[in-house]
């Protein structure tokens, strides 16, 4: 395993100097669709090759209202919403192209709020939609990453194996699962780890307020025990990127960065 981190395109030339200056050589890649284009595509893969920096995943950010609590979450949030799903769906496909034309593997992405009760009527619609958007992924060879966060590890693999794709994984990500409430993440590999592809190492406080989520650390700083989440993905076979994200802004965003990379080299070393 290695570490790596989130880079938005915006800023993906500054910010690959500055994960090279830093040793960091991996990075999982923010890029709206409004950003797309054949100009832009060019410049990722010239820097990429200039900075010999490798794009694990690409991060696929949907458009439109999103409200992360708990409140309209469930309204707003993902691909299952009925009144942005259409949309959502098709800035998927988006994103399934762009992993195609760029040599990358896997998109990963919110799903929402997934239904715990399996009959729910958004449940039952958004399962066949997702059969059907999987079939363009399965095409293109790609995999779809269910980032987990806004429902239970069970709920979570219960819509994958109700979907049905050999393209469907998981991209892990350890804090939004004590965000939002739903699992401590060392346990909730030992339901979700034979579909992990992707981890965020990410530390959080568990909510307190039924309407707001709880509190993002810096790692170390919350309840995320590393030590033992390292050792399970060892255990269930993960050799990938473990990529920092800490969603804080300017000098201390890349404070806490480097401060997380330390402890996750002492980790894993």
């Amino acid at each position: 395993m290695k570490v790596g981190v989130i880079v938005r395109y915006q800023n993906m030339e500054e910010e690959f100097k500055w994960m090279r200056a830093n040793g960091i050589d991996n990075c999982q890649m923010y890029m709206f669709p409004d950003q797309i284009s054949d100009e832009n595509v060019q410049r990722v893969c010239q820097l990429r090759e200039e900075y010999q920096i490798e794009i694990t995943s690409l991060v696929g950010m949907w458009t439109g209202t999103a409200a992360w609590n708990f409140s309209a979450g469930p309204v707003t949030l993902g691909l299952i919403p009925p009144a942005y799903r259409d949309r959502r769906m098709a800035e998927m496909r988006v994103y399934c192209d762009l992993a195609a034309r760029l040599g990358i593997k896997d998109v990963s992405s919110h799903m929402g709020f997934i239904p715990e009760y399996m009959y729910d009527a958004n449940y039952r619609e958004w399962i066949p939609a997702m059969q059907d958007l999987m079939r363009y992924y399965e095409d293109k060879d790609i995999y779809l990453d269910f980032e987990t966060g806004q429902e239970t590890p069970i709920t979570m693999l219960r819509a994958i194996k109700d979907i049905g794709s050999d393209r469907l994984g998981v991209n892990f990500d350890s804090g939004n699962l004590i965000l939002y409430g739903k699992a401590n993440p060392v346990d909730a590999l030992d339901i979700l780890g034979p579909y992990v592809r992707g981890v965020h190492a990410k530390d959080a406080l568990y909510p307190t307020d039924p309407v707001n989520l709880g509190e993002e650390k810096a790692l170390g700083e919350g309840k995320v025990n590393f030590d033992a989440l390292l050792a399970k993905l060892r255990e269930v076979g993960y050799t990938g990127a473990i990529t920092i994200e800490r969603e804080c802004a300017g000098d201390k965003e890349r404070e806490d960065i480097l401060k997380g990379k330390a402890l996750l080299d002492s980790l894993l070393s």
